[in-house]
């Protein structure tokens, strides 16, 4: 099975959107005003964050899909309610995660006015487009009854790829498409598009973006839940020591995991909606093969950190390791998102060795057996 990942350049996204909204250059977003705090203004200086472009209040082309239940669906038939838009890969393990997620925060920092808006959300795999496949993905990352998530015939779908300017391609049987998100107004018009950059410790600062923007659509202009900085959230790298709580009910022995320099290290992240395209409880247990075949041979120790940002919640997360039994390495969450990006994460599961100075040596995207994990740790010791 393919991974997908979502990396085309944001000038050809931006060129889309010139075109729908007529009101910006390509590659540059359009000007944003800035609110009293300053708020925007900090935004649009976040290389992590998209703080959206105008696309002019054009009208939305329709889409006419079937959704993840193998219902009809259309976007006309939510007129009244403000839309969010994504076009996500249903096997993606990159970038669309971390989309959906900030559609799921961006209605909940709304409180009861997140009733008014609905997630929509437009399957970008040509190789993946049955209803199972959608419904798969909504499972793996709870989304099963939060958005609609829809698809079609191959010919349906690329209509409405090219109706919102969305490239999609496959290169070396990756799947490649545009991390579009639109926010479509109460009457079907196009407000804003958003790129969703790949940045871990940034999703939640895109999720306040969008509720701001939403929240200046809905009557009386709801305010928030709750308010964070804009401002570039710095990355804690492997020179850093860092301590996260232990994903206690997995077999770790302590209050607390640490990284940071003093040893070599492999880290592994993962997430535990993989479990939608691999054999996740196996690839776990497996590594305790690894943490006790280094012990012996004084290879780097083994740390696997769950990108927990991304998930539904901690409790999820510590469920589910607790079926998986007890692992021989400790398991850390990465609840901000910044031990992820300060790493180098571009996908998950994402393996990195780090030498005692606190250097990556090493890095690789996606599940090895245990022989050539052995032989990459053995190869940096």
């Amino acid at each position: 099975m393919s991974r997908a990942r979502a990396g085309l350049a944001a000038g050809a996204v931006l060129t889309a959107a010139a075109v729908l909204g007529g009101c910006a250059s390509p590659g540059t977003p359009a000007a944003q005003p800035s609110s009293p705090n300053g708020m925007n203004m900090a935004a649009e200086h976040n290389p992590y964050l998209d703080p959206g472009t105008s696309l002019g209040n054009l009208p939305a082309p329709d889409i006419k899909l079937t959704n993840q239940f193998g219902q009809p669906m259309a976007l006309s038939q939510f007129r009244g309610k403000v839309v969010i838009l994504a076009f996500a890969d249903s096997e993606c393990t990159t970038i669309c995660p971390l989309t959906t997620q900030s559609m799921v925060l961006a209605k909940d920092l709304l409180g009861k006015a997140g009733n008014s808006v609905q997630l929509l959300g437009v399957d970008a795999n040509p190789d993946a487009t049955s209803v199972a496949d959608l419904l798969a993905y909504s499972r793996a990352h709870s989304m099963v009854n939060q958005w609609d998530f829809l698809t079609g015939s191959l010919a349906q779908l690329k209509a409405t790829w090219s109706a919102y300017h969305i490239a999609v391609q496959i290169e070396a049987g990756q799947i490649d498409h545009t991390p579009a998100l639109y926010v479509i107004s109460q009457q079907g018009r196009l407000q804003k598009i958003y790129l969703t950059q790949m940045a871990y410790s940034s999703v939640g600062q895109s999720a306040q973006v969008l509720a701001q923007e939403i929240a200046g659509l809905l009557p009386g202009h709801p305010k928030l839940a709750s308010q964070e900085s804009l401002a570039a959230i710095p990355a804690q790298t492997p020179t850093a020591a860092v301590t996260l709580p232990a994903a206690t009910g997995s077999g770790t022995t302590g209050p607390a995991v640490r990284l940071g320099p003093g040893q070599p290290r492999l880290v592994v992240f993962f997430a535990t909606w993989l479990t939608e395209v691999s054999n996740l409880k196996a690839e776990l247990a497996g590594l305790s093969a690894y943490a006790k075949d280094a012990a012996a041979h004084h290879r780097p120790a083994l740390t696997a950190v769950d990108e927990t940002v991304t998930e539904p919640s901690v409790q999820a997360v510590r469920g589910y390791l607790g079926q998986v039994g007890p692992l021989d390495y400790p398991v850390g969450l990465d609840e901000t998102g910044r031990v992820a990006d300060g790493y180098g994460v571009q996908d998950q599961p994402w393996l990195v060795l780090v030498s005692a100075a606190g250097k990556i040596v090493w890095s690789h995207d996606g599940w090895l057996p245990l022989p050539a994990l052995e032989q990459a740790a053995a190869a940096h010791p």
